[in-house]
């Protein structure tokens, strides 16, 4: 029997963040991506067809997760970018990789990664899809 639904991709996901200006700066000045405003002055980061909305710790929006904390997630994020270049990107805006590059499997195969942390400390994989 095929299932009732499918899932088709993720729209959004919501980081619990201690300094809400130190992770839109990371974001946007390190990643890339788009620092927006919504609903009544809530804030996000757009990046290709998601985005990840921002709570300030002890500011959360109901419903929210049973335990929301800084610090807890671990993103993998994938660019088009090879991985030499990412390094130097980071480099450059003195952000430590503290693994990689190393070779992984994302959703679609084969990736190569490297490891960040964010100012919360959540654990950020920088990755590319490996060449067919």
């Amino acid at each position: 029997m095929p299932p009732a639904m499918t899932i088709d991709r993720l729209d959004h996901l919501v980081l619990t963040v201690r300094d809400l200006d130190a992770t839109l700066d990371f974001y946007t000045r390190v990643l890339g991506m788009t620092a927006i405003t919504f609903g009544k002055g809530r804030k996000a980061l757009r990046f290709g067809r998601q985005k990840i909305n921002l709570h300030g710790a002890g500011r959360t929006f109901d419903p929210k997760a049973a335990r929301p904390t800084p610090g807890a997630a671990d993103l993998c994020l994938v660019t088009a970018t090879p991985i030499a270049a990412v390094q130097e990107h980071l480099r450059a805006h003195d952000v430590d990789v503290i693994a990689g590059p190393v070779v992984r499997t994302g959703a679609e195969g084969p990736i190569t990664s490297v490891y960040v942390r964010d100012p919360d400390d959540n654990l950020i994989e920088i990755a590319t899809y490996d060449a067919a």
